[in-house]
């Protein structure tokens, strides 16, 4: 399987590593607008590769073209985010570079399934969907998955049990409004709700929200458990798992919600997005995801009035 990653910088090219460590596909391109950067990354990758006898090759380029018949396009291009930066803030500068991708994309790899990395996530998951006008099965954020990740581990450290004991779920949108929901997550075999009381919940979700950014001012990006995720999503998607996954996906209808991209659990296999799963969300929920729709909405009506995409 050929899939391509749009950006070589840190994320993507730590990404391609990651998808050769899983074996997940037989060609990696790296594209990036930057002369020599893509082809370096892919030197240094094929030399990894050599070294654990896998025949997964590498390539980079600066040409659209060479993404040809891809099956998964990751898009990481953009600009990264910055200490003290919200996601939102970075919507007037990369919505045009993830407009102007996913144009090359259609070009030349129409077949393919689009997975967004690049911020503010899930309004630019709307921008490569509206651009490219595929089935919204095939146009993924990446984001819940990591924030749901970042849950996990702050529930291991506060109730003191091991990571692979709990599953934790977060949803809405990839940033200051995203939210934890307890009831839905699981520690051995009991609800965090069940666990924890109210005082220790809120803690965690605060938590839970400050850590990007506490990872950035520390070391001035997050890369590998972004990258877990994304090889994740990649692996769900190639080896057909129909793993449940929060991903940002279109609704159309869902959570009496249409025309936006956020955060919800789904069923992830080969197709991509094979179904998103309904949530039974309390009146508190219902209000929290709402502000998060909103949130989102906001963003898109921004660009809409930019005319960044029509």
């Amino acid at each position: 399987m050929k899939i391509s990653i749009i950006g070589s910088g840190r994320l993507g090219s730590t990404t391609a590593f990651e998808l050769i460590n899983r074996e997940l596909a037989s060609e990696i391109v790296l594209v990036d607008i930057i002369p020599n950067l893509p082809q370096g990354e892919a030197m240094d990758l094929n030399q990894m590769s050599a070294e654990k006898g896998k025949n997964i090759v590498v390539y980079g380029s600066n040409d659209y073209k060479d993404i040809k018949d891809t099956s998964i396009v990751i898009v990481t291009a953009g600009v990264a985010r910055k200490p003290g930066m919200t996601r939102m803030d970075l919507l007037k500068t990369n919505a045009p570079i993830v407009r102007d991708v996913t144009k090359e994309i259609v070009k030349y790899a129409k077949d393919s399934i689009i997975i967004v990395v690049t911020n503010p996530m899930d309004v630019m998951t709307y921008v490569a969907l509206k651009t490219s006008n595929f089935e919204r099965n095939r146009v993924i954020g990446m984001g819940g998955q990591l924030d749901s990740a970042r849950y996990r581990e702050i529930l291991s450290q506060m109730l003191n049990i091991s990571r692979s004991s709990i599953k934790a779920l977060v949803i809405g949108e990839h940033g200051e409004t995203m939210f934890p929901i307890p009831r839905f997550s699981i520690a051995g075999y009991k609800r965090v709700s069940e666990l924890l009381d109210a005082e220790k919940i809120k803690e965690a979700e605060e938590k839970t929200r400050k850590i990007a950014a506490e990872v950035i001012a520390l070391k001035g990006a997050t890369v590998f458990a972004p990258i877990s995720c994304i090889a994740t999503l990649v692996e769900s998607i190639v080896k057909d798992k129909k793993d449940m996954l929060p991903v940002s996906a279109y609704l159309q209808g869902e959570y009496g919600v249409k025309d936006v991209c956020i955060g919800v659990p789904a069923i992830i296999g080969r197709n991509g997005i094979e179904k998103i799963i309904e949530l039974d969300l309390n009146e508190e929920e219902k209000a929290r995801f709402g502000a998060s729709v909103n949130t989102i909405r906001k963003a898109i009506e921004e660009i809409l009035t930019l005319k960044i995409i029509e």
